[in-house]
């Protein structure tokens, strides 16, 4: 059962305005639901239901608590399939521990597949890696524990290598800017994070990996979590962008029809129908994919093909849903308070989370027609 109840879900909503306006982390948020438990770790089908429920009520609340639930995802995913290397990571999301993701590098375009910081062999003050570089769009930033970085070890006999370890919030070396400040997901506050030497233990490194696209297992879990619980939100902010169109259609009366409503207008009531489509095609792809992720079936080549292609559905198809809405809304929708507003701000935040439109397209093709050579 969902610890999203009603009444702390409207809290959580009439909290998200006043985040977005004064561009400031949901402290109320994280607090309430690290109290209901909703941090603990639990099955991805369930932590998708409750992801699509909560960006409906606060797009950027939900989209910041995925960092979490993405790094706890892929040691949730790894121990089902007998690889219990991330153990210790349930154990702190169990105690209470954040998770937050610092991957994202400016002018890193392969993303996963090579890295811009680097990851140096120390053996004081303690043996393990020196990370140096920074990190964009570091979500949770002012409240993160642990944060899970990756670096390239580019000499030794190992290397080159990717390197991915977790940094605690009191290591050295770790420092986080202030300056959070874009057109929407505001109350993420996914701020720059720099690392100066930091150093993760030999304890702490959860992954050595070859430089370049692979198959392992800890990439597959990272894909797997990472791509559907974004879809999930995204699905989310379109649940409710319907709604509102819905609810606007139903008030909105006019001239044209001689004072009856909008919601008896045929032109209307198409276009209606139509962002209802869109939406209602992306639920199965998002339930079966979380499903299958969770009972470990075998799609074989298809995986990162599926994965993507999700996660590229979804932020299409809300973006989709929010315009039809906005045009359904009518003037008044437009004003800065509109919560219509804040969806269309929040929902272009989609087109920059990997995979990008690109890499998608380069991946399915990949699939269907095999690699370029």
């Amino acid at each position: 059962m969902s610890v999203l109840t009603p009444e702390l879900l409207e809290r959580i909503r009439e909290r998200a305005p006043g985040y977005d306006r004064e561009n400031r982390f949901f402290d109320e948020d994280l607090t309430e639901l690290r109290d209901a438990g909703y941090l603990r770790p639990r099955s991805l089908a369930e932590c998708v239901a409750d992801q699509r429920l909560l960006a409906a009520y606060a797009p950027a609340t939900a989209l910041a608590i995925n960092m979490h639930l993405v790094v706890v995802g892929i040691a949730r995913t790894l121990s089902e399939r007998g690889i219990p290397d991330l153990d210790w990571v349930l154990a702190d999301a169990e105690a209470g521990e954040l998770f937050a993701f610092g991957n994202s590098e400016p002018g890193n375009d392969l993303v996963m597949w090579d890295s811009l910081t680097t990851a140096e062999r120390v053996e004081t003050p303690v043996a393990g890696y020196a990370f140096t570089g920074t990190k964009i769009f570091t979500s949770l930033a002012p409240a993160w524990t642990r944060l899970i970085v990756f670096g390239k070890q580019a000499d030794g006999p190992d290397g080159p290598r990717l390197v991915h370890g977790i940094l605690t919030r009191d290591d050295a070396g770790v420092t986080t800017l202030d300056d959070w400040d874009t057109l929407g997901m505001r109350a993420t506050q996914s701020r720059t994070t720099t690392l100066d030497h930091a150093v993760v233990p030999d304890a702490r490194i959860v992954r050595f990996l070859p430089v370049g696209p692979n198959a392992d297992p800890f990439i597959f879990a990272l894909f797997a979590n990472f791509l559907t619980l974004i879809a999930a939100v995204y699905a989310g902010i379109a649940d409710r962008a319907l709604e509102l169109a819905v609810e606007a259609v139903r008030r909105r009366t006019g001239l044209k029809n001689a004072g009856a409503s909008y919601a008896l207008d045929p032109d209307i009531r198409w276009r209606v129908a139509d962002a209802a489509l869109a939406l209602d095609a992306l639920a199965p792809q998002l339930d079966a994919v979380a499903r299958d992720v969770d009972e470990k079936a075998d799609r074989g080549a298809r995986w990162f093909r599926d994965l993507t292609g999700l996660k590229h559905r979804a932020t299409e198809t809300a973006r989709e849903v929010v315009d039809q809405a906005m045009r359904l809304a009518g003037g008044g929708g437009y004003r800065s308070s509109s919560e219509l507003v804040r969806l269309q701000r929040d929902v272009l935040a989609g087109i920059y989370h990997p995979s990008d439109t690109e890499s998608v397209h380069a991946t399915v093709a990949a699939n269907l027609l095999g690699p370029l050579p």
